[in-house]
């Protein structure tokens, strides 16, 4: 397919707001084909399904293609294009919005080309339903994609990677160029494939209470553990004195320096 030709067919006109950029390199599309490993029996949830490209190649492998696409002309134009296509479902849809619990099933495969913009809100979403899912393959800004793979000690470590990587085993499985979309992003892409855990890489009885205290860990990353606990107001120095000496962890670490294993064992102490 042409993208810049169909876009001038259909006279559209891209809205800043909504961050479009169409994927159209077919070396990507082989690539998230093979990275997402569908099966003729699985549900694929795809977030900003665009002039349906990728849908296409998914409603060839999948049982079920689920498409969500929010901008109002691409999805007239998706649905007379896929009216004939049994297993494709085109909603217009925020995926911010859309409750996924009407999803059939467990274990949906999602695939998303998320606006560069709105990337960290609706990965945060998906977190929240995990359950929902079996594997998350989502195209990120490059940096972004860093962020959500670090590893302790990297300074793009931070709360956003240990959100993803509580749930998920994640790792960037390739790296794409701005020349793969039309028009080109002003930045490079990396796809990112989460593989969804059975169960959260920690055991801990508090989730919510556990992601508060890494949120308070990092919200001043120069400073020291202790002092950017502390500075979250919610916590006494007492309190944290005393699960630094439980846990035996340094109080005069920084955030980036802790695995989530060491967050976990300090959350515990703190809930």
């Amino acid at each position: 397919m042409n993208v810049k030709s169909v876009l001038k067919q259909l006279e559209f006109k891209k809205k800043k707001r909504l961050g479009q950029n169409f994927l159209h390199d077919e070396m990507v599309l082989d690539a998230i084909l093979l990275h997402a490993d569908i099966h003729p029996g699985d549900t694929v949830l795809e977030i900003g399904a665009g002039l349906g490209i990728l849908t296409e190649r998914l409603s060839e492998a999948a049982g079920s293609v689920i498409s969500l696409e929010v901008d109002k002309a691409l999805y007239a134009y998706l649905k007379n294009r896929f009216r004939n296509h049994k297993n494709v479902h085109i909603l217009l849809q925020d995926i911010l919005k859309f409750n996924t619990d009407d999803l059939p099933g467990q274990d949906v495969k999602v695939i998303a080309n998320l606006p560069y913009y709105i990337s960290t809100p609706i990965l945060t979403h998906l977190m929240e339903s995990i359950k929902k899912f079996s594997l998350i393959l989502i195209m990120l800004q490059e940096e972004l994609a860093e962020r959500v793979t670090a590893e302790p000690g990297s300074k793009k470590y931070g709360s956003l990677s240990i959100m993803t990587q509580f749930y998920t085993q994640a790792e960037i499985v390739a790296h794409v160029p701005r020349t793969a979309f039309y028009p080109s992003p002003g930045v490079d892409s990396a796809l990112v494939r989460l593989q969804v855990l059975k169960q959260p890489c920690v055991n801990i009885s508090d989730p919510e209470g556990f992601f508060r205290v890494v949120q308070a860990a990092f919200s001043h990353r120069r400073k020291t553990l202790r002092n950017s606990l502390l500075g979250s107001g919610k916590i006494s120095g007492e309190r944290l004195d005393s699960a630094f000496r439980a846990t035996g962890i340094s109080p005069t670490l920084r955030a980036e320096t802790l695995s989530i294993h060491e967050f976990a064992k300090l959350a515990q102490f703190l809930l």
